[in-house]
């Protein structure tokens, strides 16, 4: 287990609400006047977590540049999944198994609001590269808003064989990619599916986009007619095919 601080009121709310046994101790900034702190604080004692009233400077320190909000908390971060745990979440998963694929996301408020979405949709889980991407950092942990501590994560070693390993479980895998002759909207994504994203600035690296079986784009009528908009930002793109998928998984018309 990794040991980090989660930053400010949303995630350690987040923390509290789905992982309480992995929290430390929460610091309360002294003299905080905060009803939320407060009801933060009371809920903390009664799940059996030390709380502890610090300067703000104190705060300031643990936060870096992260905004505190007058909470910091000591959490103990369980290891990330790992490759060969993928079988047995499809396997688990079943004709449900739903995964978001990110190829190299590095900015961490983008991992963030991925990680929200991808919780919001009910993903089996999230798989990122190990290498070349960034990590759950506590800046991450604040943009997901809780998700971090609610969405199974895997690390993958090797993305392109961790693909592969889906793929010979029986998942289905598109990729988004803005020069894709297909619509998402023409792709069928119910069943074992998942949803490859790739990073900011250059998108998928080739091998990743070599192992999709299908390619989709985003239609952007204001890029197709001559727009200023090129392409999405990584964490809108993926609302937008994660909720494509929930709308055609529940059959909703």
């Amino acid at each position: 287990m990794t040991e980090t601080w989660i930053i400010g009121i949303n995630p350690v709310e987040g923390a509290l609400a789905n992982d309480p046994s992995r929290l430390r101790e929460v610091l309360i900034e002294q003299n905080a006047r905060n009803p939320r702190l407060t009801s933060l604080s009371d809920e903390a004692r009664r799940l059996g977590v030390p709380v502890h009233a610090r300067p703000r400077a104190m705060l300031d320190k643990l936060a870096g540049e992260a905004r505190h909000q007058g909470v910091v908390a000591n959490y103990q971060a369980p290891p990330p999944l790992a490759d060969h745990d993928l079988p047995g979440l499809v396997e688990g998963a079943g004709s449900e198994a739903f995964f978001l694929v990110l190829d190299g996301v590095t900015d961490p408020h983008n991992l963030g609001a991925c990680l929200r979405s991808a919780a919001a949709a009910g993903v089996t889980a999230v798989v990122v590269p190990r290498d070349r991407a960034v990590g759950v950092t506590p800046v991450v942990r604040r943009a997901s808003a809780g998700a971090a501590d609610r969405v199974a994560l895997v690390a993958a070693t090797n993305l392109a064989r961790a693909l592969r390993t889906l793929k010979d479980a029986g998942v289905w895998l598109t990729g988004l990619a803005g020069d894709a002759p297909t619509s998402l909207y023409a792709i069928d994504l119910k069943g074992p599916i998942a949803l490859v994203l790739g990073g900011e600035g250059e998108g998928m690296r080739r091998l990743t986009r070599e192992a999709c079986d299908h390619l989709a784009r985003i239609p952007m009528p204001g890029a197709d007619s001559g727009g200023s908009v090129e392409s999405l930002n990584v964490s809108v793109a993926a609302g937008i095919v994660l909720f494509e998928a929930v709308r055609q998984r529940k059959g909703v018309p």
